[in-house]
């Protein structure tokens, strides 16, 4: 079974580095199809507990495998904690500006942006997620693995109080922070489906799971799939057993 090798496994090149802002980590990979456009777009947010020491490099090797399947892929990095400006608000200030930069890729690509899916894996899931309720044009997000609930990565102290470092605090110390940052709390028009490994053990099942079923009884339209065979990296590996349950829940979601 394929696990964490990925992320140090060189990614085949993108097709351009294009930043979307003046900090050397607000910037983008973007990857087009070699045939005709104009493609849907897939904006990916790469996880890491929201940290500066994990960077994008290891999802270029998902973003190269769904612009094979001729989709155009924006892969963004963003400033984390670590980063000067990074943690919150500042890295999901950049999220919402690699968004909004897709208007632009629009007019110098064959791109779109009007077929657009963000997905983002672990930290990054939450930060997709985070994104379709603060950005209502946004009607698709996958949420891979994700930290969907922030609550609940505090109490279980995931990635070493990562969300702490990141919040800038405990819940009951920066009640503001979670309030804006935590999916669960956020009204989300979009579709979302949100895909688990069975077997992860950096970040629980249930988080998806209870999320979902919250959601759900909320009204909004949510999805989960839990993968039986997948523990937390599989879902972003191209060559596991997982990858044609996440690649074709994107390409469903772009057919809709």
């Amino acid at each position: 079974m394929p696990s964490e090798d990925i992320l140090t496994l060189p990614p085949p090149p993108a097709d351009a580095h294009i930043p979307y802002g003046t900090d050397p980590n607000q910037f983008g990979e973007i990857r087009i199809p070699k045939s005709n456009g104009p493609f849907p777009v897939v904006m990916n947010i790469h996880g890491g507990f929201w940290r500066a020491a994990y960077g994008l490099s290891h999802a270029g090797h998902l973003c190269a495998a769904l612009t094979a399947k001729g989709l155009a892929t924006w892969n963004i990095e963003y400033r984390r904690v670590g980063n000067r400006g990074g943690g919150w608000p500042g890295t999901f200030e950049d999220i919402r500006s690699a968004y909004r930069y897709v208007a632009q890729l629009a007019t110098r690509y064959k791109v779109d942006a009007n077929k657009f899916v963000v997905i983002g894996h672990s930290a990054g899931g939450q930060l997709a997620l985070c994104l379709a309720g603060h950005e209502p044009t946004v009607k698709r997000a996958v949420s891979l693995a994700g930290v969907a609930n922030l609550q609940e990565a505090w109490d279980e102290h995931l990635g070493g109080d990562a969300v702490r470092d990141f919040l800038g605090g405990a819940p009951k110390e920066v009640p503001e922070h979670y309030a804006e940052a935590d999916p669960t709390h956020l009204k989300i028009a979009a579709t979302q489906w949100l895909i688990h490994g069975a077997k992860d053990d950096t970040v629980p099942p249930p988080i998806s799971r209870n999320y979902t079923m919250e959601k759900k009884q909320k009204g909004e339209d949510v999805h989960y799939l839990e993968v039986s065979t997948a523990g937390h990296y599989e879902l972003i590996d191209p060559r596991s057993t997982a990858w044609p349950k996440v690649q074709d829940t994107i390409l469903h979601l772009l057919a809709m």
